[in-house]
């Protein structure tokens, strides 16, 4: 484990019925930092709104212990899995009732809605997806990520051979620095493989339903899912979940330069999670 992880636990709006329970799963490296503000603000909304909300940070990030070099990918996606477990157990011992048949939502951005679809799989309980701006796979986060070694080497034309050297030191397992992170062999071979595949539904509780939400900010004027969005959304669809996707207008705040809010985006995920939970 490492050392301790630091958690923020937002407690249920207590004069509401609990709704469910809020797992939230944070992006890669700096858009980490980037997002905090907005995981902050929708964690307390779905609070207020009869949610019981934790935001981890994972294994080197932020204010837990551990160094981001010493992250793997099996390591984070255990650490969302005990926080799973902690979170049933802290709200079962604070509302001092059975809380098994309340719905477990597994909330990821970017980067994180891959490792929740991983951490699903490990779960021994019924869990619903929300899913914020979701890496296409991993392979193209771990592209993204090493490109920004590459990008002061671009107009001298040297971008290439840097991403060439360090692919060559990932397949050596060794660990690279890149934008001051440095990235473990293990991780690296974690992001490579993972893809957004919908855990099968058959290994969840028969009598519950599988939820997938899916939103997406975009500045055009009508925002719209793009085309590989959509056929995304399809695939989660056809094995058994029940989907809700939109676009809503906002900021690509994860990579802006200054930290902005995109508040349209919190009102449609407590619109969507509230409709498929209700009171």
């Amino acid at each position: 484990m490492l050392g301790r992880r630091f958690a923020i636990y937002h407690a249920p709006n207590p004069n509401l019925p609990l709704r469910g329970l809020v797992v939230y799963v944070h992006p890669f490296a700096e858009e980490m930092n980037k997002s905090r503000r907005m995981a902050a603000l929708q964690a307390r909304a779905l609070a207020r709104a009869g949610f019981a909300v934790l935001q981890i940070d994972l294994l080197g990030c932020g204010d837990s212990a551990g160094d981001f070099g010493d992250a793997t990918w099996d390591l984070w996606v255990n650490d969302i899995v005990q926080a799973c477990g902690w979170l049933r157990r802290l709200v079962r011992q604070d509302l001092l009732s059975d809380i098994d048949l309340q719905p477990l939502w597994l909330w990821g951005l970017r980067g994180g809605c891959l490792l929740a679809a991983a951490a699903a799989t490990k779960l021994n309980t019924a869990c619903n997806f929300l899913f914020w701006q979701p890496a296409a796979s991993g392979k193209t986060l771990l592209q993204q990520f090493l490109r920004l070694k590459a990008a002061a080497e671009m107009a001298s034309g040297g971008g290439k051979a840097i991403l060439a050297e360090l692919r060559q030191d990932i397949e050596r397992a060794h660990a690279v620095h890149v934008a001051g992170y440095w990235l473990h062999p293990d991780m690296a071979a974690g992001l490579e493989h993972a893809t957004l595949r919908p855990p099968s539904p058959a290994c969840m509780q028969a009598s519950v339903i599988a939820r997938m939400v899916w939103l997406e900010v975009s500045t055009a004027v009508i925002p719209t899912l793009s085309p590989a969005s959509a056929m995304a959304v399809s695939k989660w669809e056809l094995a058994g979940y029940a989907q809700v996707s939109a676009a809503v207008h906002g900021p690509a705040f994860w990579q802006t330069v200054e930290i902005e809010d995109a508040p349209q985006l919190v009102d449609a995920t407590l619109a969507h999670l509230s409709a498929t939970s209700p009171p």
